[in-house]
């Protein structure tokens, strides 16, 4: 397995959830770390926890969702970085709620953030990649793309959207040995499947986030030659 150490990430919704434990898992690699968010004093508590791993840990105010700031926010952490060889793009929302009941603005905020937030910043991301002729893209969806269910249209559609935006530009991009990848978790106990009432969490019974960040971390540590196209993470428990 590659040593990830001294390389240069990017973490979408890196302060809390999944996010969080997947930036504290790589920077235990010895990963630097950008973390990006809309809540400030979340970001900085986990930059502190972060540095204290002994790795640079910085971080950037910005919604994915409005492409001019995450234009702004990419840029400041290249001027900081240099280089990116790792994007993680697990900042997403959900709500759900029958067909009708949804509102058509309701709709149009899942899908600006879960897909083309996720765009937005990848475009920003891979022109460098493409240059150094390396890099990883990982994407957050959800085995809610896989298989939807009632009151979940407009979380599915967007997190189907995810797979297949995914699958195109890892087809696209293999030349330039640039493996992008899409992870599906299932319930996660994350302060958002909390907040929405999914799941109590029980760890016992439930996925946690470090669960997630330990497949991160074996992904990216594979050799370069093996591409994991995707994976769903599963509890035992049904």
């Amino acid at each position: 397995m590659e040593q990830i150490t001294g390389k240069k990430a990017i973490i979408t919704g890196g302060s809390r959830g999944i996010g969080k434990a997947t930036a504290l898992a790589i920077a235990a690699e010895g990963v630097d770390i950008a973390i990006t968010g809309r809540d400030e004093a979340a970001l900085k508590e986990t930059v502190i926890l972060l540095q204290a791993l002994g790795v640079k840990a910085i971080y950037e105010v910005f919604d994915i969702s409005d492409f001019q700031a995450v234009k702004k926010g990419i840029a400041n952490i290249k001027t900081a970085f240099g280089s990116i060889d790792i994007l993680i793009n697990n900042a997403g929302i959900a709500a759900f709620g029958s067909f009708l009941e949804m509102e058509p603005s309701q709709w149009e905020q899942i899908l600006q953030t879960n897909v083309l937030g996720m765009y937005y910043v990848t475009h920003e991301v891979l022109g460098g990649m493409i240059a150094q002729n390396c890099g990883d893209i990982i994407n957050v969806s959800s085995t809610a793309g896989v298989r939807g269910n009632a009151n979940t249209s407009a979380y599915s559609a967007s997190k189907f959207a995810v797979i297949g935006l995914s699958e195109a530009l890892m087809m696209e991009v293999r030349k330039h040995n640039i493996r992008v990848s899409t992870l599906m978790p299932s319930t996660i106990a994350s302060e958002m499947s909390l907040a929405l009432k999914i799941t109590d969490g029980n760890p016992n019974t439930v996925l946690q986030p470090e669960d997630f960040a330990e497949l991160v971390v074996a992904q990216l540590k594979f050799n370069r030659r093996v591409l994991l196209k995707s994976a769903a993470i599963w509890s035992t428990n049904p």
